[in-house]
């Protein structure tokens, strides 16, 4: 079980004054010595956190721990051929909405979202798109001989810890994916409270956390509020390994 620290929002927190700090690059820096195994950012088209020059300091110490959430936008995808970093995550993006919500609608992308995967996959990176656990969805996103899917995992963190229906459709979900060879990761309103069950999915072999674990940093610290999650996660993980047959 992989984790990736997303450190966007200790973005969000130096744009809120257009300063220099707090920096990302450094938050990145002491997730990896804390023992998260990689690094996840959104470079979105209006950059409202994240920026290009952020993304290429991250890239110098960590390319091959480095997860680049992006959409299809000329600019963005030129920067990632230059960068080569080892994982690309395709998500939606929609101006007003405050974080990334929903997954990809599939059926709705264009040939230039198709060549964009392709142009990426052509140079050796490892592509994942950002989807719904819907088996539909799933099947969709195999069509494009993508590694991985990483799934959505809001509609189970806006319910919890009434969460049964939501969880039994992420282990489904997972399932199905893994049945149609894609690599499973997961992600978004993971919490200290909620981890447990999504990182106890057999399939899921990722998890991409950021703002929980960002804000505990502000309390004690980014090692440490790294170090709380992964002792989380690597407990269910050998328990995992445990009761595999």
């Amino acid at each position: 079980m992989r984790f990736y620290v997303n450190v966007d929002h200790v973005a969000t927190v130096r744009e809120a004054r257009r300063t220099v700090e707090p920096d990302p690059v450094e938050a990145a820096r002491a997730c990896l010595t804390a023992g998260a195994d990689g690094i996840t950012v959104h470079l979105r088209e209006d950059r409202r956190h994240i920026h290009d020059d952020d993304v290429r300091r991250i890239a110098e110490f960590a390319r091959g721990q480095l997860n680049l959430e992006l959409a299809s936008a000329p600019d963005i995808i030129a920067l990632a051929k230059e960068l080569q970093p080892h994982q690309v995550t395709f998500v939606p993006e929609r101006r007003e909405e405050i974080t990334t919500e929903g997954g990809l609608d599939l059926n709705a992308m264009d040939r230039e979202f198709g060549a964009a995967v392709r142009h990426l996959q052509l140079d050796g990176i490892r592509i994942s798109l950002f989807i719904d656990p819907d088996p539909a969805i799933i099947d969709a996103a195999a069509r494009f001989g993508v590694a991985a899917v990483e799934l959505h995992t809001g509609e189970y963190a806006n319910a919890w810890p009434d969460a049964a229906e939501p969880l039994q459709r992420l282990e489904a979900a997972a399932e199905h994916a893994q049945q149609r060879g894609l690599a499973v990761h997961a992600g978004h309103g993971l919490t200290y409270k909620n981890v447990t069950s999504v990182a106890a999915i057999p399939a899921v072999e990722e998890l991409n956390i950021g703002h929980s674990v960002v804000s505990r940093s502000i309390m004690i610290g980014m090692p440490n509020a790294v170090r709380d999650m992964k002792g989380l996660i690597d407990a269910v993980r050998v328990d995992r390994n445990r009761t595999a047959p």
